[in-house]
């Protein structure tokens, strides 16, 4: 196959490529095409391995990364058309950037490979992995649509509990790679596959233990679309429409309302907070709102007690760049660049890291995630256990389609690499209850109003992954290139 594709002329194999990244990414939400997306990366493997060449290999390695990316990252074109008249034209530039930036790690990861054992397929498996975890630390981090997350909707998604969502990237090229080794007569390469297979029924999690005591939990969604959220003639709408769902009996033990789910600032939003905790009788309330502080903005969620009473706040920590804040903004503004500076109110400041957890009364501690940090798997973990991750986000942003699915399934994977429930409130969805093993057991769909009253999943104990985080699976990855790089000089003595 990789023999035809090097015959092609440029633009055919151009296209070719592309084409392949995009087959790649069908196994990403909303498709969730696992079954093609694992042999597509075999066939991504064996062209990286096979490219006459240096330069061939990286450009290879780009354009499947700019298919790839590219279909997965589609989503990032909704943000500009909620004001299109003004940003529309952005779209196109922001979707291709995105996708460049990304595919530049895998072009990094294959030059990696290359040097330290051309033509070895282990080299290759090792540094795309290592550049995926690179994906989600450097220049503020984006691990969005991971190799490994191919596997959450699979039992093979419980392995995240060891190892976090890179030792599923690592397993999905193994598996890969086996794939070649078979197609070249190497039949070793059944072993991984193999493996794999085996196992997966003993990943596959039984009926969750029934606790007769677990707290009622209500998450309501207004389904408030972006373009009319923040519209004084609509806002009152969608949050009435919250007051009423919150209203409903019976009561339940904690009521959460999703991200900026206030219209006003909280310096402004006491008769709406009082109007909530009226409406709430005596039930605790969760809510998105913006606050002010000392001349700074923050993105902030509340827990409202009785009376409109503010109990506790977090504070977004992780913050979108360019969306949230934009970077360098306050050295800029030593150069005289202003309005774009936080502290000039160019965008909301970061909060604290550590915060408390949000004590839930009648429910227990709560790790509170804003939206985009729940992307973040080696952010989540906390020096005190708590009883339930607690998201809430405003995916209006992502549209309709790709964006709110992709954002959901990394939700149910930091519910397995925790070992936690969680609660997720989203503004138009998906609103879900998810168990500690990354099931839903109860959900609003997208692009629907509603509330829904869910018992509270019991917490599993503390995964190896808590622990641990993502070094047992960076260690295994480099001493693995040391020990390939070791054996290739090795051969390579040999042979002269």
């Amino acid at each position: 196959m990789t023999d035809r594709l090097w015959r092609l002329r440029r633009w055919p194999r151009v296209f070719a490529l592309i084409v392949l990244g995009v087959v790649v990414a069908l196994g990403m939400a909303p498709l969730d095409w696992w079954f093609i997306a694992v042999p597509a990366w075999a066939a991504v493997l064996c062209v990286l391995i096979t490219a006459p060449g240096l330069r061939p290999a990286l450009w290879s390695a780009l354009l499947i990364g700019l298919g790839y990316f590219g279909f997965t990252l589609r989503w990032l074109v909704d943000p500009f058309l909620v004001d299109a008249a003004a940003w529309g034209w952005a779209a196109p530039l922001a979707v291709s950037l995105m996708a460049l930036r990304e595919s530049l790690f895998w072009v990094a990861g294959t030059l990696v490979a290359r040097l330290i054992a051309p033509r070895h397929l282990s080299a290759l498996v090792l540094s795309l992995t290592l550049a995926e975890a690179l994906r989600g630390y450097l220049f503020t981090g984006f691990p969005w649509a991971l190799i490994g997350h191919v596997l959450i909707p699979t039992p093979w998604a419980q392995l995240a509990a060891f190892g976090g969502p890179h030792l599923l990237t690592l397993l999905t090229l193994t598996v890969a790679a086996g794939l070649v080794w078979m197609a070249q007569r190497r039949w070793t390469g059944a072993i991984p596959l193999i493996a794999a297979v085996a196992v997966a029924p003993l990943l596959i999690p039984g009926p969750d233990p029934v606790d007769p005591a677990a707290p009622v939990i209500r998450i309501v969604q207004p389904n408030a679309p972006q373009d009319q959220k923040w519209d004084p003639n609509q806002n009152l709408i969608f949050f009435q429409r919250m007051i009423a769902y919150t209203q409903a009996a019976p009561r339940p033990a904690l009521i959460v309302w999703p991200e900026t789910a206030v219209p006003d600032l909280l310096d402004y939003a006491q008769p709406e907070l009082e109007q909530i905790s009226e409406a709430a009788q005596g039930t605790p309330v969760v809510t998105g709102i913006n606050r002010s502080q000392n001349g700074l903005y923050y993105n902030s969620l509340i827990l409202l007690g009785r009376m409109g009473q503010v109990e506790q706040t977090y504070d977004k920590a992780h913050l979108v760049p360019f969306g949230e804040y934009t970077p360098f903004g306050e050295l800029l503004k030593q150069f005289g660049v202003h309005g774009i500076a936080t502290s000039e109110g160019g965008g909301f400041a970061k909060g604290a890291v550590p915060q408390p957890l949000i004590d839930l009364p009648g429910v227990g501690k709560a790790r509170a995630l804003i939206c985009y940090e729940g992307i973040f798997a080696e952010e989540i973990t906390t020096p005190e256990r708590p009883r339930l991750l607690m998201m809430i986000t405003n995916d209006a942003w992502f549209g309709k389609g790709a964006g709110p699915t992709q954002h959901l399934m990394q939700a149910r994977l930091r519910a397995i690499e925790q070992g936690l429930p969680m609660v997720r409130s989203a503004n138009t969805g998906i609103s879900a209850m998810i168990d500690a093993r990354g099931r839903i057991k109860a959900m609003i769909p997208l692009d629907r109003a509603g509330y829904v009253d869910a018992p509270l999943p019991v917490a599993r104990a503390a995964t190896p992954y808590v622990r641990w985080g993502d070094w047992p699976v960076m260690i295994l990855v480099l001493l693995g290139m040391i020990a390939t790089a070791l054996h290739n000089r090795r051969m390579r003595h040999e042979l002269r």
